[in-house]
């Protein structure tokens, strides 16, 4: 693909016995948001680790920006944002001089580094804490601190992996307009999460893994119109009976109709003006109905469909 940043093919990575990746393909192209996504185990870490040459692989090939990845390709290295779950930042330096060492890691010229430095606390809203130690941040701040250490020498593909846990809904919301904001500006993002809101609201496209294989690939709508329920309507129904379950199996797209308390549930595989058709149906037929609520899939819906909803470990 001309155009992709990230370019796996067959991956294979086993464990002793345990296929961890199995023949795993994916590509990336410039200037997306894709969401990585896949339960406990499904592989995706392990890819991810892959991708950055910190695991060696069975088999399979690997390119970022046109060019195999390899542990000693720090060209491309240089241009690689990472920004993990666990919060990697230094205790006993205060806020700017993490970034600063980070950012030196990549950056050699002590002017544009200073620039980047400053660049990257304004982008986080972290410059009226420069002198402030880890340890004194809030959760939020500290998830900032630890994007800014990990962007601050303008990669041109930044791997954010579980950014916004356990942060308030105003750093979440500021972390998320960042990386909006960088994608803007000309980065590629490979965005991985649990908050399958976050991946609907933030990402162009979306991959799920499991047990170790790329099982869907589309976006948000595209993997939602691949269930076979596209809608569901409840309605509470104070009289109910085996003749209305029939009648309302036979209006068009309605695939299944059941009692439930004190309501009836209706789901449909596709169609529109299903809530029409059925309400006209109820009315003509006199049979009183209460609350109506009416629900769309969701990117969980298509998750827990197509991964399963056994716990994972």
């Amino acid at each position: 693909m001309s155009n992709a940043i990230v370019s796996i093919e067959n991956l294979v990575k086993r464990y002793g016995e345990n296929l961890a990746v199995d023949h795993f393909s994916l590509h990336v192209e410039d200037g997306e948001i894709l969401g990585l996504l896949g339960p406990n185990g499904s592989g995706k870490t392990t890819t991810i680790n892959c991708l950055l040459s910190l695991l060696q692989y069975d088999k399979g090939d690997i390119q970022i920006f046109g060019k195999p990845m390899r542990p000693d390709a720090y060209d491309i290295k240089s241009k690689i944002g990472v920004v993990m779950q666990n919060v990697a930042v230094i205790e006993t330096l205060n806020v700017y001089e993490n970034v600063d060492f980070f950012c030196g890691l990549y950056i050699r010229d002590k002017a544009t580094r200073k620039q980047y430095v400053e660049e990257a606390l304004e982008f986080t809203g972290l410059s009226d804490y420069k002198k402030y130690k880890p340890k004194k941040l809030s959760g939020g701040l500290l998830r900032r601190l630890n994007i800014a250490c990990g962007i601050a020498h303008k990669p041109k593909l930044v791997l954010f992996d579980e950014p916004t846990v356990a942060v308030d809904p105003q750093s979440r919301n500021a972390i998320l307009e960042g990386i909006r904001k960088m994608n803007r500006e000309g980065a590629t993002i490979i965005y991985t999460s649990h908050y399958m809101e976050e991946v609907e609201e933030l990402c162009s496209r979306i991959v799920i893994m499991d047990h170790g294989k790329n099982v869907a690939n589309g976006t948000s709508s595209e993997l939602k119109n691949s269930l076979k329920n596209r809608e569901t309507i409840r309605i509470t129904l104070p009289n109910q009976s085996d003749d209305i379950l029939r009648a309302l199996k036979e209006i068009n797209h309605v695939y299944e109709a059941r009692f439930e308390n004190d309501d009836v549930v209706i789901r449909c595989d596709g169609g529109e003006h299903n809530l029409v058709h059925i309400l006209s149906y109820l009315s003509d037929s006199h049979i009183p109905f209460g609350r109506v609520i009416t629900e769309q899939p969701t990117l969980n819906d298509v998750f827990l469909e197509i991964t399963g909803k056994e716990l994972r470990d």
